[in-house]
């Protein structure tokens, strides 16, 4: 289907707050496709954010999922220790570090019953029975990969399409296993390296994301072999992203460098530098969602106050060519810069 868009550009799901059912509804009326992101709202919430996009657009969209992690019983002791400086800084009490699902089942359940026409995977592939569940229900299931091996392990499951994540991009990284000895969490292949081995081992139609916010990315990936591209880095300062105002600040004085963490939520994740980064990213322990309850109340009295130096600054590597913009507008110049771009390529004869 994505083969099949007016303009093959997917509104990556963005978890946390910056995606919203009105920047969903935005990108398909504009001829893309959006994604609502299901991690850590609850199922009500999910449901009332799938109502809402289907009262703003009747275009269709899709909704992804988190798939739970097994708790590696990692030691937080020492990260809870030093994490305790910026709970008295912002003068809160730390979360509590605990294991869940992230209601997985019953937003599953939700997802089933409303009939979205789209269900994407993160952080894993769903176990069999689920994708078999989700194709009887009629919908496509997309499975985010980073690696040709996982690649290989989604189309074995029998996803319908697969999201290929390069490293450049922002946000946690789709690690169908986390290596706490490596930064990144396991091996970073840029996105056109990794579209084309994947390509080259699987035969699905693939969605290239990772650092991509100018129109000339699109045309280059679609020119690599992808049936769309995926962006999110580009939608945070949409005027319908729930992005907050300190991310958003962030995001425009653009002089920041990003990199990977675990401080945050326990998993790998690119984002812009800051306080909490240098201060909690060396030694933080891979421990998801532990990190992620333990270090909510940190982040929410920041975002609260304004102050971006201890909130999860998620962006790709290119976010510096982001700029302010309803979601229309953005795709508007996506699709002339790809244009431009697709133009350049009457010197290959």
């Amino acid at each position: 289907m994505f083969d099949e868009l007016t303009f093959p550009v997917v509104a990556a799901p963005m978890a946390g707050g910056p995606t919203t059912p009105e920047l969903v509804a935005a990108v398909s009326e504009a001829g893309g496709f959006g994604f609502l992101s299901a991690g850590m709202l609850t199922p009500a919430a999910l449901s009332a954010q799938i109502d809402r996009t289907r009262e703003l657009t009747e275009g269709e969209f899709g909704v992804n999922l988190f798939v739970p992690q097994p708790d590696t019983g990692a030691d937080i002791g020492a990260h809870r220790e030093r994490l305790e400086q910026f709970a008295r800084e912002y003068d809160v009490e730390l979360g509590e570090p605990k294991w869940d699902d992230d209601h997985y089942p019953a937003k599953l359940d939700v997802v089933l019953e409303k009939r979205v026409p789209v269900v994407s995977f993160t952080f894993g592939p769903p176990t069999p029975s689920d994708v078999v569940r989700l194709k009887d229900a009629g919908s496509t299931v997309v499975i985010t990969v980073t690696t040709p091996e996982a690649a290989q392990r989604a189309a074995d499951l029998g996803a319908d399409a697969l999201v290929v994540q390069g490293f450049e991009a922002g946000g946690h990284r789709s690690l169908f296993t986390d290596d706490p000895h490596q930064p990144g969490g396991g091996a970073e292949y840029g996105v056109l390296a990794l579209l084309r081995l994947v390509a080259a081992r699987v035969d699905l139609p693939l969605i290239a994301a990772g650092g991509l916010v100018h129109g000339a990315d699109v045309a280059a990936v679609l020119a690599a072999g992808a049936a769309a591209a995926q962006l999110g880095t580009v939608f945070l300062r949409a005027d319908e992203a729930g992005t907050s105002e300190a991310h958003r600040k962030a995001l425009a004085v653009a002089e920041r460098e990003t990199a990977f963490t675990r401080a945050f939520s326990g998993r790998p994740a690119r984002g812009l530098v800051n306080k909490f980064m240098d201060a909690l990213s060396e030694g933080a322990p891979a421990a998801y969602p532990q990190l992620n309850h333990l270090a909510g109340p940190v982040r929410r009295a920041s975002a609260k106050a304004g102050d971006p130096e201890a909130i999860s600054l998620w962006a790709g590597q290119t976010y510096p060519l982001g700029y302010d913009a309803s979601a229309a507008v953005i795709i508007e110049r996506l699709k002339v810069e790809a244009r431009e771009a697709a133009a350049r390529l009457d010197r290959i004869r």
